[in-house]
């Protein structure tokens, strides 16, 4: 019998209409600007009415942020499914060098960050979303620390984890950033004397 039970033809369809308005969301977004979009021209593009569309997200800048929620099951599950011997921001440095350098290398990377740089309703909704990742990332290293909820100095790790696909964007090797964003994090500032 098998670990994890299969999905089913209705969350299988599910999935499909979501990524389906997704992705229209994102043509269109892309073609014409944010602002000059309706949620009207997104339901129509992916051939569904705009009942299914806010069923499927609760706004308009949720269009853009379709992986919201993967992301972060993805990060705390970075945190709790480690291994054993496997330190958590060791287990953080490996999933960024997994998923967020591979993000990096879509050739619609630059056309997004774009897109959410010129648009301030997208700006204030992905420092929303990024601070709710924090949150919960925090709140899974306290836990996994055994540390009490609230913790500051696991609320600030996970604000700095955060911080490192910003820092590392645009950078000639973002590979190399992010080690070197991580290695930050666990050895800390050494400054050096002018000599």
């Amino acid at each position: 019998m098998p670990d994890s039970p299969t999905v089913g033809r209705r969350e299988r369809k599910k999935a499909a209409t979501r990524q389906a308005i997704a992705d229209a969301a994102l043509e269109l977004f892309l073609e014409h600007g944010f602002e000059q979009v309706s949620v009207r021209d997104v339901a129509e593009r992916a051939d569904v009415s705009t009942t299914t569309l806010f069923a499927h997200f609760p706004s308009k800048e949720a269009l853009v942020f379709d992986r919201e929620e993967e992301v972060e099951a993805a990060l705390t599950a970075a945190v709790r499914e480690r291994s054993e011997d496997q330190g958590v921001i060791e287990a953080l440095r490996a999933h960024a060098l997994e998923s967020w350098v591979r993000i990096w290398s879509d050739p619609r990377r630059r056309e997004f960050h774009a897109l959410v740089d010129r648009t301030p309703a997208l700006r204030e909704y992905a420092e929303r979303m990024w601070m709710r990742h924090a949150a919960a990332l925090g709140a899974v290293i306290a836990e996994e620390l055994g540390r009490e909820a609230g913790d500051l100095e696991c609320s600030a790790l996970a604000r700095f984890v955060l911080e490192i696909p910003t820092l590392a964007q645009g950078r000639h090797d973002p590979r190399a950033a992010v080690e070197t964003l991580f290695d930050l994090l666990i050895h800390g500032w050494r400054s050096q004397r002018d000599s």
